[in-house]
């Protein structure tokens, strides 16, 4: 019996990682993310985004983690509803998307070999908003980790499926770095004009994005305040 107590929440573990990934990895998308944040990191060198790069990822890991542990207690807390979280969230997406897409052009980030920007004072304060927040965990992924920690399986101890979703987290925001940290390289081969174009293309897909957690907050809130709207 003690063993197929351990058999099963070894099985529910590796549920728990892998209903994490899967449902956190498509609507965070990394590597979609990365002309994105690019264009956001224009003017840092190599050596000053790889620093970037990793307080990004562990900013999203604690973002996420704390969102799947306590996110709904403070949401709660503060008589806030995900309806609306989406709605305050979209319209962040919406409004850092429509600067992008009506920013001049200007030499593509990948160059790297001009000086320094100075951003030492506000480096942090830069990692978090908005790289890390909402353009890397925007509202629907804070929404999806909000809803994996809200409905834990019924009979499996609740430690087992924190940290079945913990490890998802870190696969996750592993992925975000590499991603990140290599961006250069990964638009290196499209040059000046492809890598302008990916931007572009890029904001205008993360401004439908934007207007689509909108949508879906303010379609909460409707039903949430006319049921028979339904």
């Amino acid at each position: 019996m003690h063993s197929l107590n351990i058999l099963n929440n070894l099985h529910h573990f590796a549920t728990a990682v892998l209903l994490a990934v899967g449902a956190l990895l498509p609507i965070i998308d990394p590597l979609g993310g990365t002309p994105i944040y690019l264009a956001m990191t224009t003017g840092l060198t190599p050596a000053q985004r790889s620093p970037m790069a990793r307080t990004v990822s562990a900013n999203s890991f604690l973002l996420l983690l704390a969102s799947n542990l306590v996110g709904a207690y403070v949401l709660d807390f503060f008589g806030l509803s995900i309806p609306a979280v989406q709605v305050a969230g979209g319209l962040v997406v919406c409004a850092i998307a429509w600067s992008l897409l009506n920013s001049p052009n200007s030499p593509p980030a990948i160059a790297g070999d001009g000086p320094p920007a100075a951003v030492t004072e506000d480096f942090g304060l830069r990692a978090f908003y908005p790289l890390t927040m909402p353009l890397t965990v925007g509202p629907g992924a804070i929404s999806i980790a909000l809803t994996l920690g809200a409905n834990p399986t019924r009979g499996v101890p609740l430690v087992v499926t924190a940290l079945g979703h913990a490890l998802g987290i870190l696969i996750v925001t592993a992925s975000i770095y590499l991603c990140y940290r290599y961006a250069d390289r990964i638009l290196n081969k499209l040059g000046p004009t492809g890598t302008g174009v990916v931007v572009r293309l890029s904001a205008f897909i993360l401004l439908c994005i934007g207007v689509q957690i909108c949508w879906n907050g303010l379609h909460g809130l409707i039903i949430g305040a006319f049921p028979s709207a339904a």
